[in-house]
C-alpha cells in the first residue's frame, strides 16, 4: 500500500553538535540507509571538523561558503557539489556570506 510519510525532522533547529555555531538543520529523509538533511548557514557559521564512516555528498543550493576535505580547503557556491569520502576529516563554514546545503549520506552502503 502506498502512503504519504512525514519528514523525520521537518522543523529547523540548531545543529546540536559541540563545535557547531550558527547552523540550523532539518532532516528530510531517513530511510533505507539514506539520510538527506538540509542545512542553512548564517554568516560566520561553522560545523566542526569531523569524519564519517560513509561517503557524504554536499550540494550547495544557495549562497556560498567553504569546505575542507583532509588538508584541502575549497570555496563552494550555489550549483556546486562535493563528495566527502568516508574516513577523511571534513568541515563546512561561512565567513561574510550565508549558505544552504543538502547533505546526502549513504550510511547503509
Amino acid at each position: 500500500m502506498t502512503r504519504i510519510q512525514e519528514q523525520p525532522k521537518p522543523d529547523w533547529a540548531p545543529v546540536p553538535r559541540p563545535g557547531c555555531a550558527n547552523v540550523d538543520f532539518r532532516v528530510l529523509l531517513n530511510a533505507d540507509g539514506i539520510l538527506i538533511a538540509n542545512l542553512r548557514f548564517m554568516e560566520k557559521a561553522t560545523i566542526d571538523e569531523h569524519t564519517a564512516p560513509h561517503d557524504i555528498d554536499v550540494l550547495c543550493i544557495a549562497g556560498s561558503g567553504f569546505t575542507s576535505v583532509g588538508e584541502e580547503e575549497l570555496s563552494i557556491k550555489s550549483g556546486e557539489n562535493i563528495r566527502w569520502p568516508k574516513g577523511l576529516p571534513h568541515r563546512l563554514w561561512t565567513e561574510d556570506s550565508t549558505m544552504e546545503t543538502i547533505m546526502v549520506e549513504r550510511y547503509g552502503a
